[in-house]
C-alpha cells in the first residue's frame, strides 16, 4: 500500500471527524484500505448517502472502487451517483482523491437535480396507485383455526379499505382489491403476525404466502367487489364459476397453472 494512500487516510480522518462521518472500514496489505464517509449530494440540504471507496494497493495509480448506498434515494439513484463518481475520478490525474470527489458530490448540482426529478417522479407514482384500484390474487398454505383466520383477513380488509374474498378448497386463494400500498400492506402483515397455528398447535405466521398476480383493476377484468366475503369450492370448476361471477375469468386463467388439481 502506497504512502500516499495512509497519508490521505489520516487527512480524510481529519476532515470528517463529525460524528459517524468517517470510518476505516479495512485495512491489509493484499485488500488495501477500505474507507466510508457519510456524506451530502449537492450541498447540507441535499439527500444523505453513505460512499465506501475501496483503495487498492496500487491506488492512488488506478481509481479507488466505490460503493454508494442511501435510505433516501433509490437503488437507480445511487447507481447513477455511482457512476458519476467512477467517471469524475477516471478523468483526475493519478493521485490521491477520494476529498475531491467528495466535494465534487457535495458541490454537483447536475446529481442534486436528477434526485429531485427523480424523486417527484417517485412520489408521482405512488400518488397514482394509491389513487388507482388494483387487483391481487393470493395464496395462502393453511388455514388450521379457520374462525381466528377469517377475522383477522376481515378485519385487515376493513382497516386498509379493501373489498376481498376467501375461497376455500384445495387451493386456499385470497382475492384482494384497492390501493396497491394497502395490498402490500395487507400481504406485509400476513408475513409478520401470527394467524393461524401449525401443526403442532402453535401460533405461526403465514411465511409461504405467494402473490399469484397483481394488476390494475382495469386490466384484470374485475368489477369492484364488496366487502369480504368467504366461499367454499369443491372442484376447479367451481373454483371456475366462483371468479366468472365475479367478472375475472381473466385472472383466473392466469393463476391455474399455479393451482392444485
Amino acid at each position: 500500500m502506497s504512502e500516499a494512500a495512509f497519508e490521505e487516510v489520516s487527512v480524510l480522518s481529519s476532515i470528517y471527524c463529525g460524528g459517524g462521518e468517517f470510518q476505516l472500514v479495512q485495512q491489509s496489505a493484499q485488500g488495501g484500505l477500505m474507507v466510508q464517509i457519510n456524506s451530502t449530494v449537492g450541498g447540507e440540504r441535499g439527500p444523505d448517502v453513505r460512499l465506501l471507496f475501496h483503495l487498492h494497493p496500487r491506488y492512488p495509480s488506478c481509481p479507488p472502487a466505490i460503493s454508494v448506498s442511501s435510505t433516501g434515494l433509490s437503488r437507480s439513484q445511487c447507481l447513477n451517483i455511482r457512476q458519476k463518481l467512477l467517471d469524475q475520478a477516471a478523468a483526475l490525474p493519478p493521485e490521491p482523491m477520494v476529498h475531491q470527489l467528495v466535494e465534487w458530490l457535495q458541490q454537483c448540482v447536475e446529481v442534486t437535480e436528477n434526485c429531485r426529478v427523480n424523486k417527484d417522479e417517485a412520489e408521482e407514482v405512488r400518488e397514482r396507485e394509491k389513487e388507482e384500484e388494483w387487483t391481487a390474487v393470493l395464496s395462502l398454505d393453511h388455514i388450521r383455526s379457520q374462525n381466528r383466520y377469517t377475522s383477522l383477513l376481515q378485519r385487515w380488509t376493513q382497516q386498509l379499505q379493501l373489498a376481498g374474498r376467501l375461497l376455500l378448497g384445495r387451493s386456499i386463494l385470497v382475492i384482494l382489491q384497492g390501493a396497491r400500498p394497502n395490498i402490500k400492506e395487507f400481504c406485509r402483515l400476513l408475513r409478520t403476525v401470527k394467524v393461524d397455528v401449525d401443526s403442532s398447535g402453535k401460533k405461526c405466521k403465514e411465511r409461504m404466502m405467494k402473490v399469484l398476480t397483481e394488476s390494475p383493476t382495469s386490466s384484470s377484468g374485475g368489477h369492484g367487489l364488496q366487502g369480504f366475503v368467504v366461499m367454499n369450492y369443491k372442484s376447479l370448476p367451481q373454483l371456475a364459476a366462483a371468479f366468472q361471477e365475479i367478472n375475472m375469468t381473466g385472472l383466473y386463467q392466469q393463476i391455474r397453472p399455479s393451482l392444485s388439481g
